[in-house]
């Protein structure tokens, strides 16, 4: 697209050269994406942007290498390599980053958001003298890693003197795909600025070759600059249907052929090692190529003096023309030249074998280890899965696949971790550990298969080894994880035979897992405080130990604290390839959003976190979300939205035996016809969750639906249900296993003690719970109860303060029937309202003619009979219809049918 000399000459192209002009004067920093298939012309106008911002920016140069695109933050360390420099303005915490990511120092691989904010901070020093240009060819040719920091900072440019312009195929799926940035797509060109371009570089062409060169390059600016020698020469181009890229290939391969065997292995050797831009660090650098370089393939780097090739295609040409055993060749070589390098070593020896090489498979498990550290797990699975097939020995091969599969699973690869598994049939013998622990994984999440999840993983530690020391925590901690799902004492009760049945041989913090997630009455004492001590060196821990031990505060109430780790954790995870770890940590920062009453937030982070599950084909987690999403909603009064997704979860999980979903179900009824008044329906709905009286073993919702049951049975007049059940949460001592349980359990006996003085006792002890706090609804349901026993007991005066702080809690937080049954209470104190009329006349035909009978005089087993209905549901009825009516008594029935006729 330039004229002959160099010079600058655009030809066409005008709207997107006002594009970048425009993006270039534009105030502040931005990004910008420039996309577009290969050849088209996205290196020319990277180019012609970076010439017109010369005069005031400082321009950077880098291109993406597809040898180096499996090695985590090669390309980012080209991008910045100029202004390393500048790393020493840098305070001492951001250069230890960089020193990580780089190599230089050992240390955990910090997240995303970390490494991008020290990104920022370095390119905001370097851009403080002059503005700072970013520009970057090739983009979908660097590492996943290295893209995600990119995607990062592009999003946050805004405000800074720094640009960002990247070019990336259209042909070839990258990470800037949804890296959310700006994008200009770039097509062909026109016919006529295409017949421009051609006459401007190929003048001398005949009508029948410039017919022919037009209609087979099709506005492609690469095509239209190198068909016509070709064309010229009498040679037929011949290509048919073929791709572009396999055209540009074709005619890059016949000068190739063209060269000495000595500079072909030459050019092999770069190729394959990514000889490319400023900053190459190790890469291999080409010697002795001067009949390359005579032939139009490769260039001198202006910057370093370095050989590069003139295009990608010229690269990739190199390798296809190459055999087998010339690739292998080459790549033992690479490997020599870059012994000191656990990971390119590893690959390029891994390159270099046919057959099976246990000493090269331990360099690959090694090197894979670097790369987890770092934050490459796709790259640690290819790596996992190529040992595997160098593996001498049958055991080895099977273990290296179950950790890639193990791996894959924690990258929410479900697909690929099934592959491995199934390439993995151990003919013959036993299932091994790591193959049951990958397909368990599989048929777990996946499928939400708990019963053929638990008896894999079961009967893989039944048949282990004596001497195997490494796979039982794996397979205990997902055994945990299944009978949690599971969720029945069965699946329970066999888990913790086995883990007795080990020992010692399993992590201490299985231990921590296995008492909180399954039984808090019976296991929880303690928890919340082993859950802290772990924490404390929360660095050292994996990042799915950080999860696990996160669940365990979840279910003792203390999650709050641990949030800022999972927020600081939660990117990272996600963008660096541990998505379903990712996807774990984002629904417990929902379900603490949603404990804490930051409903708004809860919801948007459920949404987030469904769509990450669905994207991903994470059945499980994606069912577990919406049973969530849909308790949040009964608890809104979005009473619709409840019940369908109940209904869905339901569906799905009560036919796969998952118990742990159909209890959130169940729930989810509950909490939507407390939040609607139906009290009837709520006990029934409790009661299937746990009996008055009890709390059932492993029923993780018997504690959490202890005030649910409690008031359906006071409002429907069960009080001897309700005292025994609020009896039996203290003689369990559920007030010293979390502060949540502390809240509800004192509440539910403020709601059912006939004792007036324990009553104020067990409401003062409620309110003084040192983290109640952090549970404001449930508070606020107390602050109500109690408010209208006040009311009965003591007057107006005491019972308002409580009410007026239970309605404004319900108000915020946005639970619509809560809220209209306090100012319901309020009203009723002469205390005006905000509750809209419209709203409280709104009654069934069935509750209609309810209140009619109730206001004629009938009792409720008269209406009942006549309505065929059993004195319980007609109550029910009244309950809903009072707040409507905005009264509190039957007296005032008559009135206020009077006042909704006119």
């Amino acid at each position: 697209m330039t004229a002959p000399g160099g010079s600058a000459t655009v030809v066409g192209r005008d709207g997107e050269r006002a594009a970048l002009s425009e993006f270039l004067a534009a105030p502040g920093g931005q990004a910008l994406v420039l996309r577009g298939e290969t050849g088209v012309g996205k290196s020319v106008l990277l180019d012609h942007a970076a010439a017109l911002a010369a005069p005031g920016h400082e321009v950077i140069r880098a291109a993406g290498v597809e040898a180096e695109s499996e090695l985590p933050y090669a390309g980012l360390h080209q991008l910045l390599y100029p202004l390393l420099p500048h790393l020493s303005g840098l305070d001492e915490g951001h250069r230890a980053v960089f020193d990580v990511v780089f190599g230089l120092r050992a240390g955990t691989a910090p997240s995303v958001m970390s490494l991008g904010i020290a990104v920022l901070d370095l390119l905001t020093l370097a851009a403080s003298q002059r503005p700072l240009l970013l520009v970057l060819d090739d983009g979908q040719w660097l590492d996943a890693s290295s893209i995600e920091v990119c995607g990062f900072v592009g999003r946050r440019l805004a405000g800074s003197s720094v640009k960002l312009l990247a070019a990336v195929r259209s042909d070839v799926g990258s990470r800037f795909d949804t890296a959310a940035l700006p994008e200009l797509a770039l097509a062909p060109l026109s016919d006529e600025d295409a017949g421009r371009l051609l006459d401007l570089r190929h003048p001398g062409l005949g009508r029948q070759a410039r017919g022919a060169v037009l209609e087979h390059a099709r506005g492609n600016p690469l095509a239209l600059l190198e068909l016509p020698p070709h064309v010229g020469s009498g040679e037929p181009l011949g290509f048919g249907a073929v791709p572009l890229s396999r055209r540009l290939q074709h005619v890059y391969g016949m000068r190739i052929e063209g060269l000495s065997g000595s500079v072909r292995e030459e050019l092999l050797r770069g190729a394959l090692d990514g000889v490319g831009r400023p900053g190459s660090g190790t890469r291999y650098r080409m010697r002795d190529t001067g009949e390359a370089v005579a032939a139009g393939l490769l260039e001198a780097d202006p910057a370093t003096g370095d050989l590069v090739f003139r295009h990608p295609l010229i690269r990739s040409t190199v390798v296809q023309l190459a055999t087998p055993n010339q690739r292998r060749a080459a790549h033992e070589d690479l490997a020599r030249v870059h012994r000191d390098d656990v990971e390119r070593h590893a690959r390029h020896l891994a390159a270099s074998r046919v057959d099976p090489d246990e000493q090269v498979a331990a360099a690959l498990e090694a090197a894979a280890e670097s790369a987890t550290r770092r934050g490459g797990a796709v790259a640690a699975v290819a790596w996992l899965t190529r040992a595997a097939e160098l593996s001498e020995t049958p055991a080895d091969r099977s273990r290296r696949l179950g950790d890639a599969a193990f791996i894959a699973g924690h990258a929410a690869l479900l697909d690929q971790a099934q592959k491995l598994v199934r390439a993995d049939p151990a003919p013959g013998r036993a299932e091994s550990p790591a193959t049951a622990i990958a397909s368990a994984y599989v048929a777990l999440y996946e499928d939400g298969d708990v019963r053929s999840a638990h008896r894999r993983v079961a009967a893989a530690i039944e048949n282990l080894r004596d001497d195997d020391t490494e796979t039982p925590t794996r397979l205990v901690d997902l055994l945990l994880a299944t009978s949690l799902y599971a969720g029945d004492s069965a699946s329970w009760q066999h888990t913790e035979q086995l883990m007795d049945s080990l020992r010692d041989r399993v992590h201490p913090l299985s231990a921590v897992y296995r008492h909180a997630w399954s039984d808090v009455v019976r296991h929880g004492a303690g928890v919340p405080e082993q859950v802290e001590q772990a924490f404390a060196d929360v660095a050292a821990l994996e990042p799915w130990d950080v999860s696990r031990l996160a669940v365990a505060a979840y279910h003792v109430d203390t999650l709050g604290r641990y949030r800022p780790s999972l927020q600081r954790a939660v990117d990272r995870e996600v963008e660096t390839g541990a998505v379903a770890n990712g996807m774990t940590m984002l629904h417990l920062i929902m379900l603490d959003q949603l404990a804490a009453g930051e409903w708004d937030e809860a919801e948007r982070t459920g949404q987030r976190a469904l769509e990450l599950n669905l994207a991903h084909g994470n059945a499980l987690f994606a069912h577990h979300t919406r049973a969530y999403l849909g308790l949040l909603a009964a608890l809104r009064g979005r009473l619709e939205r409840a019940r369908e997704l109940q209904a869905v979860v339901d569906a799905w999980a009560r036919p796969r035996g998952v118990g742990f979903l159909t209890q959130i179900a169940d729930a989810t009824g509950t909490a939507a016809a407390l939040s609607e008044g139906d009290y009837e329906a709520a006990y029934l709905h409790a009661i299937g969750i746990t009996r008055p009286g009890s709390f059932e073993p492993y029923a993780h919702q018997a504690t959490r639906t202890l005030l649910d049951l409690v008031e359906a049975a006071v409002h429907t007049g069960r009080l001897d249900q309700a005292r025994l059940h609020a009896q039996a949460a203290l003689d369990a001592g559920l007030p010293g296993i979390s502060p949540r349980l502390a809240v509800i359990t004192y509440g539910a006996v403020t709601m059912t003690t006939a004792d007036e003085k324990e009553a104020e006792e067990m409401y003062r002890r409620a309110e003084a719970e040192p983290d109640g706090g952090g549970f404001p609804f449930e508070l606020a349901r107390i602050r109500l109860a109690h408010g209208v026993r006040l009311r009965h007991t003591q007057g107006p005066k005491a019972a308002r303060p409580l009410l007026a702080r239970a309605a404004e809690t319900f108000d915020r937080l946005g639970a619509t029937g809560w809220a209209e049954r306090a100012q319901t209470e309020l009203r009723a104190l002469g205390v005006a309202t905000g509750v809209s009329p419209a709203h409280l006349t709104a009654l069934t035909w069935q509750e209609h003619r309810i209140a009619e009978l109730a206001a004629s005089g009938l009792t409720n087993k008269e209406i009942g009979e006549r309505m065929h209905l059993s004195p319980r549901t007609v109550s029910s009825h009244l309950y809903r219809v009072f707040p409507k009516l905005g009264i509190t008594s039957r007296a005032a029935l008559r009135d206020a049918l009077g006042k909704l006729g006119r």
